[in-house]
């Protein structure tokens, strides 16, 4: 895909309405510190379009993403971190799933990992919520570059045991330094669209 345009076009709070939107829609979930940022940024082909921050847990808002006039990036609220209070998780919870609920031109729900560690509580949470919601999640595992060729297969295997994830549900590696794994997401976006025809 080439990126021809992208722009943050719409920030949703806790009590903003959703946008209606025409274009078909990617959401991305994940924990504070996964990398949901940088690939974003890293699909977008921009290097700073998604806001990265060194404090987790900063993004408490819904970013709507507009790439090139055709489809929308949905950056969901990071979950997981401990110094936001339970109250303010519960409300971004809330958000989300009302966001997951409401969408008619959802395609898709990617959830972030770290590819170096078993999925967390909250990964697995997630994971079993976005099921729920009735999408098959389409899971990325960040920070390729961190581990060695070598053992990304054991990691691979680790991550979809430890999410119990389905034979057939996908799961892609990607890496933020080298772009690996860009492709295979930009395709399956393609496949579950008619993006392919648009560019």
């Amino acid at each position: 895909m080439i990126i021809k345009s992208a722009e943050l076009e719409t920030v949703c709070g806790v009590t903003s309405a959703l946008p209606e939107h025409v274009h078909p829609e990617f959401a991305f979930a994940g924990k504070s510190n996964v990398g949901k940022s940088s690939l974003i940024n890293g699909l977008m082909n921009r290097k700073a379009l998604a806001r990265t921050s060194s404090q987790p847990g900063k993004t408490q808002t819904i970013n709507f993403y507009h790439v090139n006039d055709c489809v929308y990036f949905v950056d969901l609220p990071g979950y997981g971190y401990a110094k936001v209070s339970q109250e303010a998780k519960a409300k971004w919870g809330k958000m989300i799933e009302g966001y997951l609920k409401k969408s008619k031109m959802l395609k898709g729900v990617f959830l972030l990992v770290d590819i170096r560690h078993e999925p967390s509580g909250n990964d697995k949470t997630m994971y079993d919520w976005i099921v729920y919601n009735g999408f098959s999640p389409i899971v990325v595992a960040t920070k390729l570059d961190k581990i060695n060729r070598s053992q990304v297969q054991k990691h691979v295997k680790m991550l979809r045991g430890g999410l119990g994830m389905e034979k057939e549900d996908v799961l892609i590696p990607f890496s933020a330094q080298t772009k690996q794994g860009r492709e295979e997401i930009w395709q399956l976006m393609e496949s579950l669209t008619d993006l392919g025809q648009e560019g």
